[in-house]
């Protein structure tokens, strides 16, 4: 079996209106943005769920037992490159900004939606996005962190 590369194989979309998070429809989806191009390869930061750990010990247990607790997301955000005249994406991910971010990996970010693909649907808002510090050799960069809520559905299939 062959090692799956990330690099080419990742499409990030902003989605405003998704009836259905378990199964976002083609139409919705192509109504949507893509940002994959313009989120740097470092950017898409924080969409990996971290599970608590409940501790079921009792005082007189001799041994540490746990059992999975509650999940969540923690510094989830986009960082993305500025572009020169008027950006859209820039002037649209602003604080309070309601939408969802749709996540396909695993399959070439050229290829069209299509029914039974495997995405991750993140409903959510954007904070107050922060201009980076300018550094040698590199684009002008901004960061938009997302607050996702309600409860994600990380295993959604298109319709």
């Amino acid at each position: 079996m062959a090692d799956s590369l990330a690099d080419g194989r990742t499409r990030v979309y902003q989605v405003p209106t998704i009836a259905n998070i378990a199964a976002p429809t083609v139409a919705e989806l192509n109504a949507g943005v893509d940002l994959s191009s313009l989120i740097t390869a470092d950017g898409l930061m924080g969409f990996q769920p971290d599970t608590a750990e409940v501790d079921t010990s009792a005082l007189n247990s001799t041994y540490g037992t746990k059992l999975p607790g509650r999940i969540a997301l923690s510094g989830t955000g986009l960082r993305l490159k500025k572009q020169s005249g008027t950006d859209t994406v820039y002037n649209t991910l602003i604080y309070g900004f309601a939408t969802n971010i749709v996540i396909r990996r695993d399959i070439t970010s050229t290829t069209a939606w299509a029914t039974s693909q495997a995405v991750e649907v993140y409903p959510g808002q954007f904070g107050e996005r922060k201009n980076l510090d300018p550094a040698p050799n590199e684009v002008h960069k901004y960061e938009a962190p997302f607050f996702v809520s309600p409860q994600p559905n990380i295993a959604a299939t298109t319709a």
